[in-house]
């Protein structure tokens, strides 16, 4: 797809960079694309110290330090209420940038201040959707929900809708908007009445890759898989879901080596409940490509995630997944399916242990499945996925 002539001049205001996490992980490809094309590219983000970076070809970086009152909202995700104070900062330097327009990824303290230039400085504001904060807010209502019997239900059905209602009227202030799968993009055209186009996420080939699978788990013993799973270890990941599916097959004689890769609150409760787990804390670059390839199967329970870097990856890698119907990854199965045939399975959190069973008893069906999952994941460039973003880019 042809890039937009002249480039717009993009001024980014990500949720997160540093962080292990979707939007980080995206942001940081943007700002790499940016760079291969040469688009200018100014990432006003969040980083140990505050400093404005040294420019790398077309991409400029203003990093911001967050400070002692930074809220944690996770194990490396912090809200800072005091960001205002670099309110100056921030003008000088978007000024000076002179962006055509302003992308920002969510209503953190710096989508806050993007949304508020874009309108200060009268161009078009654009907001990518990363993060179904409305439901985490559900999910983490659990631990009082759980105990109230029907109320308790309706309350995480109100407090989703509620959180829901609040960041659409935030989303509106946008002019376009991104979403990584079909059904949030319906969503948020209805609450919002803004056009909403796609923007999925691609995967590096070139380290994720069956290849690179080590000898010594390449045993194809049916009674001994490696499943894995790779991401935050908390309760809106459903990870509380992988000890159930272990105590299932283990009653059908298999008894599964888990490869955890990932940091987060219910991360005890998995090296107490899981009974033959390595759990690796984060991993990346090649040790988290080994890891992936070293995989059977790659077991992906959320319910919560928008898209799924972690799937892209494990298909890449050649390790067909377990995934929920809700979601982004099973859109991406769906769309592998359609593709390059099966490259794993969509199930109720009650049949992933039948369905694993299923496979590991099929070597010849699991063998295509591997094949179809890494001949999907070449398709998912990530150039592909910002020309898409760049093209619906608005013009002033």
């Amino acid at each position: 797809m042809p890039l937009p002539s002249p480039l717009p001049r993009i001024a980014y205001f990500p949720d997160s960079f540093h962080e292990v996490n979707g939007v980080a992980h995206t942001s940081r490809n943007f700002a790499a694309y940016a760079r291969r094309h040469d688009v200018p590219f100014l990432c006003v983000r969040a980083g140990q110290t505050t400093r404005l970076l040294e420019p790398d070809g077309s991409v400029e970086a203003l990093e911001l330090g967050r400070s002692l009152l930074s809220v944690g909202m996770e194990k490396d995700l912090s809200f800072d209420p005091l960001f205002f104070r670099y309110s100056g900062l921030i003008s000088a330097t978007v000024r000076a940038f002179r962006p055509d327009i302003i992308h920002i990824t969510g209503p953190s303290e710096l989508g806050i201040f993007g949304a508020y230039f874009a309108w200060k400085l009268r161009i078009p504001l654009v907001a990518s959707w990363h993060t179904n904060v409305h439901e985490y807010a559900a999910r983490r209502m659990r631990w009082l929900s759980r105990h109230l019997g029907s109320f308790g239900s309706k309350l995480e059905r109100r407090t989703e809708a509620a959180a829901l209602d609040v960041i659409a009227r935030f989303y509106r202030r946008a002019s376009v908007l991104y979403a990584p799968n079909p059904e949030l993009c319906a969503l948020l055209e209805r609450k919002t009445g803004r056009p909403c186009h796609l923007m999925q996420r691609g995967v590096d080939g070139g380290l994720f890759k069956p290849a690179n699978r080590r000898p010594h788990c390449a045993t194809g013993l049916i009674s001994e898989p490696v499943l894995g799973y790779v991401g935050r270890l908390s309760v809106e990941k459903n990870v509380a879901l992988l000890p159930k599916i272990d105590v299932e097959l283990r009653a059908r004689n298999i008894h599964p080596k888990w490869l955890i890769i990932g940091h987060g609150a219910e991360e005890a409760h998995l090296r107490g409940t899981l009974g033959d787990a390595a759990v690796a804390g984060v991993l990346r670059g090649q040790a988290l490509a080994d890891a992936y390839a070293d995989m059977d199967l790659f077991v992906f329970p959320s319910h919560t995630d928008t898209f799924g870097n972690v799937v892209l990856e494990a298909l890449a890698s050649g390790v067909p997944a377990i995934v929920t119907p809700d979601g982004g990854p099973a859109h991406i199965l769906n769309a592998a399916e359609a593709f390059t045939g099966p490259a794993g399975r969509v199930a109720l959190d009650e049949d992933f242990a039948p369905v694993i069973a299923e496979l590991l008893h099929q070597p010849d069906r699991l063998a295509a499945m591997r094949s179809a999952a890494h001949a999907y994941a070449l398709t998912c460039s990530w150039d592909a996925v910002f020309d898409r973003v760049l093209a619906a880019y608005p013009v002033a």
